[in-house]
Parts: C-alpha cells; structure tokens; sequence
C-alpha cells in the first residue's frame, strides 16, 4: 500500500468527532497525487453522505455549471481533488446542515496536501473553506471576499456556495455571474490545459 493510500485508509478509519454526527463518520473526498485542481468545499450534505459522491446533489450542479464542466471532467480524479473542509456529513442547523466539525481540516488537510503536489488552484467554496484556508486574510462578509477574488491568486479562487438556498445573494449580486464566473472558468482551463 503506498503512503497516500494508507493515509486515507486512516481517513475513513477516523472516529475523532463520531459522537457529534448524526448519521456517523463516512468522510467523502477525492484525491490523487497528479490532481492540479483543489475544490475545498464545507462538508458533504445527507445526499452526499448516502451516495459517498462528493457534491452529487443540486449544489454540485450549479457548481458544475459556474464551471462550465460535465460530471466526467469534475469527477476526473487524476486532474481534480475534492476535500471538503469537514470531510463527514455534520448534521442539520437552524438554516440548512450544521456547520463542518472543526477537527477535520486542521487533522487532515494538511497531511492530504502534502501528497498533492501539484495542486495550481484550490477554490474555497463558501465561508467555512475561506476561513480555514484565507484567515485574516479574508473580507468582512464573504460577498466582499469574492468580490476581491483577484487578491487571491494565483492560489485561491473564493466563491460563494452554491446551494439552491443561495439564490437571493445570487440575485442580489449581479457582478458574480458577470465578472467573476468568467474569470473562474478561465483560471480553471489555464490550470487544467
């Protein structure tokens, strides 16, 4: 067994926070030691969680098409990893799933990137990915930090997340279909050839 996949052997294996998830840990990803492309996400939702595919529901539509790609290319492990800030289902809130358990990304984001050399763009989709990955670096509300997108390459693409239950800020900002997923898909074809 080479050393990427006993790491991930020891990521499904994980039991740290199994008493804080309703429907147990399955932790969902996608990585390979080629992948160019990162798509660090919040944490896989009941759909996800039941399927073991990452973004296989509404949200992972809409984010398919801001990238103008097809299931084949986005599920296209060799060239995209998906790791999800909590890598296990986290339950249900107030206002939709409960937020990713803090334990995930610290444990094992930076042990996956160690395998992931290549990685030329992670694209932080939503709040909980931005705060892990950007810090202080990040906006005062998540709209300006996608606005200011730009300020973050080459590395980070910040985008909002794609949820249906989103569609009011989609509405609300305009600027996002017209100027930003532009430049996104363009970023995203220079990284992936």
């Amino acid at each position: 067994m080479c050393p990427l996949d006993r790491l991930l052997a020891e990521i499904r294996a994980c039991r740290v926070c199994e008493r804080a998830l309703p429907l147990g840990p399955k932790p969902v990803l996608r990585v390979s030691q080629t992948a160019r492309l990162l798509i660090v996400g919040q944490a896989p939702g009941r759909r996800v969680h039941e399927s073991g595919i990452p973004w296989n529901d509404p949200s992972g539509d809409r984010l398919r098409a801001w990238l103008g790609m097809d299931r084949e290319r986005f599920y296209d492990s060799r060239h995209i990893a998906i790791v999800p800030a909590g890598l296990c289902y986290p339950g249900s809130g107030p206002r939709g799933d409960a937020p990713p358990r803090p334990e995930c990304a610290p444990l094992w984001h930076p042990r996956l990137l160690a395998f992931m050399p290549h990685i030329r763009l992670t694209l932080l989709v939503g709040q909980y990915a931005q705060a892990y990955y950007l810090g202080a670096r990040r906006k005062a509300t998540l709209r300006e930090t996608v606005a200011a997108c730009h300020e973050y390459l080459p590395a980070y693409f910040p985008l909002p997340h794609p949820s249906p239950r989103n569609q009011l800020w989609l509405k609300q900002n305009p600027w996002f279909a017209a100027h930003v997923l532009p430049l996104l898909r363009e970023r995203v074809a220079a990284v992936l050839g």
